[in-house]
């Protein structure tokens, strides 16, 4: 198992960015002929982390090393900082496209991954279920699966911001930064729902999408509300619930089903 931390200059975010990546090219002979993963090429899954985290979250949180090597994934995890993985107008500020095309041509570049859209995927937690779902959603002919855990739906709470509110994670400010103005947000492209309309109005396939929320996690209504979003537009996808906070324990519980949804087992 390959692994390594790597800064490269981002034209979208002006500045020297750092990923981690997983390679699972050099197991032992006898571990890839006993493995029918191994009988196809790698597939690339992007990873993104939740807010306040980092690009080695996923290294440090949860089992996808073991998982690339079980499923021949080749795994990237970027940098998204605080911002959702939206652009936003600043110079530097282009999450949304860093993520959803300039990295994902360099590390094909680079590493020699798959081009194809059927072995391109993506997931995320909380701030990076968010990101997951509006990636693949705002690149559906880049990424042909997305899995979001916990995800930070927060599309609607943040459309009705008035200066001063805010909630106890940020200020009025910071969402208007990273959303844009409230008012316009939910007719906007930073929201997914929006997407998913847009999409289903020109005819363009819909990514596979696959989610799952704790009952006791503070963000359940939020995940809740986009299912049933997903269920009025008749956007197939897989939605699981269970006991769980916003943690670890019940990301880790639910990653392995989501890569083996995404990869038809």
């Amino acid at each position: 198992m390959a692994t390594a931390r790597m800064e490269f200059h981002s034209e979208t975010l002006s500045r020297m960015v750092p990923f981690e990546v997983i390679l699972p090219n050099d197991l032992p002979e006898m571990m890839r002929e006993e493995n029918p993963h191994f009988k196809r090429p790698a597939k690339t899954l992007f990873l993104l982390h939740g807010y306040t985290g980092g690009c080695s979250d996923w290294l440090y949180g949860s089992r996808i090393q073991e998982f690339s090597a079980a499923y021949n994934l080749a795994v990237v995890c970027p940098s998204g900082e605080n911002s959702f993985y939206l652009d936003g107008p600043e110079t530097g500020r282009g999450y949304a496209t860093h993520v959803g095309k300039e990295l994902v041509a360099y590390v094909r570049d680079t590493f020699g991954l798959s081009a194809r859209r059927e072995d391109t995927l993506i997931g995320g937690l909380s701030m990076g279920g968010f990101g997951a779902l509006h990636t693949a959603l705002a690149y559906p002919e880049t990424f042909s699966k997305a899995f979001a855990l916990s995800s930070a739906l927060i599309m609607h709470e943040v459309a009705d911001m008035k200066p001063g509110n805010g909630n106890p994670v940020a200020n009025y400010e910071y969402y208007r930064m990273v959303f844009g103005a409230p008012e316009e947000l939910l007719k906007s492209e930073n929201n997914p729902e929006e997407l998913v309309r847009r999409l289903q109005d020109v005819g363009k396939e819909i990514p596979g999408i696959f989610m799952a929320c704790g009952t006791e996690d503070f963000l359940l209504q939020e995940n809740r509300g986009f299912h049933g979003f997903l269920e009025e537009r008749n956007v197939p996808h897989a939605y699981y619930e269970s006991p769980g906070e916003h943690n670890w324990l019940f990301w880790n519980q639910y990653l392995e089903p989501a890569i083996q949804w995404m990869l038809g087992e």
